[in-house]
């Protein structure tokens, strides 16, 4: 054979054995896995019981889920009255009236304290709570206490706050005795009126009525951070109950003259975007699993329904022609949606599945901030029962 066929087939060979030797190629690297949604994180206030569900700060205060506190107390519907300055007491099996307390003054709200040990009657013009042990269901001793048109308490427990929207103020007490801590002035929040906090519970949010704006206020360090515009300032009936979202991601504002929920972002620094619902927008309400808001449109007697999350309209509720709901809560098992009727001396019942009107009770005149108890959760911020 000739020396350069032969060096011809030498190469063929070494070249079959190399392509043999070969490593196998490298496997296609396999799609990166999607990431799981963040989960929230903050530093909360020192002191307040910890946030268990960063997807819902609610999650404490479902269906059922009563401390022993708040199993103790005797079920029952407190309605104060604005107009003739009593608290009517209403059986919530058989809605019948059992109680009717002339307290004088002019009545606002019913609110819930942060142990869930009484509950305070408001009295703004007469400057003083009424305490009511809500074991039995009866008034105690009246207690000094500033211009107090709301009470909240800070998630801590550590501090009461009167709202005082005639001295566009915060006046901070000691929730044990009732001693002044420290007085914040709001001088730029005309009818500062109602309040939620941020999930870490160190931000709150109050409404400021009159001024078609928002105060955030520092709970820690007891000061105004800012205050935000609404996108259209109304000055009459303007910003009034306000909501955080299970999650945190945004507060609802209702806002009556708009009509309406404006939506502010969860750090409290802008507001996103509006939400019509209805003329009169006034109270915000969860489902005691905390996926739908209730908005109640005072003045055109209905109820929207909200996906609490997202704040998509599901449903509208119509009460009647003549009805004015107003504040109120849900029922412990989540079954019952109670409102007052502010304008048509009523207070309202409806089903929190469907919004069908279970029972119209007559009240007096002037029927304000209804409180339903007892109430689910941990501890309460105050208004008309906001538990976590």
């Amino acid at each position: 054979m000739p020396q350069n066929v032969r060096l011809l087939l030498l190469g063929a060979a070494l070249a079959v054995l190399a392509a043999c030797a070969a490593p196998a190629p490298a496997p296609a690297p396999a799609p990166a896995a999607t990431p799981a949604p963040a989960v929230p994180t903050f530093s909360p206030m020192p002191g307040m019981p910890p946030v268990r569900d960063a997807h819902n700060v609610y999650a404490d205060a479902g269906p059922g889920m009563l401390s022993d506190v708040a199993r103790a107390a005797r079920p029952m519907v407190y309605v104060p009255h604005t107009k003739t300055g009593e608290v009517w007491t209403i059986d919530p099996t058989t809605f019948a009236v059992v109680g009717r307390y002339r307290l004088g003054g002019e009545l606002q709200h019913v609110v819930p304290s942060w142990d869930m040990k009484t509950l305070y009657a408001s009295d703004d013009t007469g400057n003083h709570l009424t305490p009511f042990d809500p074991r039995t269901g009866l008034p105690g001793a009246s207690i000094p206490v500033t211009d107090p048109y709301n009470l909240y308490f800070t998630p801590d427990g550590r501090s009461a706050i009167s709202v005082a929207e005639a001295r566009r103020q915060l006046v901070f007490y000691d929730p044990r005795t009732w001693a002044v801590q420290q007085t914040l002035a709001t001088p730029d929040c005309k009818g500062i009126d109602h309040s939620d906090v941020t999930p870490d519970g160190r931000t709150a949010v109050f409404t400021c009525e009159f001024d078609g704006r928002v105060a955030v206020v520092d709970l820690v360090g007891r000061r105004v951070l800012r205050t935000i515009d609404m996108p259209t300032r109304h000055t009459t009936m303007g910003p009034q109950d306000i909501k955080l979202a299970p999650d945190g991601s945004v507060f609802y504002i209702a806002d009556s003259q708009e009509g309406g929920v404006w939506v502010l972002d969860g750090a409290a620094t802008k507001v996103l975007r509006v939400i019509p619902t209805g003329r009169g927008a006034h109270g915000l309400y969860l489902s005691r699993d905390a996926k739908r808001l209730f908005v109640t449109n005072r003045l055109e007697g209905s109820v929207s329904v909200l996906d609490a999350y997202t704040g998509a309209v599901q449903a509208t509720w119509r009460i009647g022609e003549h009805a004015s709901p107003d504040m109120g809560n849900v029922t412990a098992d989540g079954t019952q949606l109670w409102l007052s009727g502010r304008y048509d001396h009523a207070v309202y019942v409806l089903s929190a599945v469907d919004g069908r009107l279970i029972k119209r009770i007559d009240v007096g005149n002037g029927p304000h901030g209804l409180c339903v108890w007892p109430q689910p959760g941990r501890y309460s911020l105050g208004h008309t029962g906001i538990t976590r």
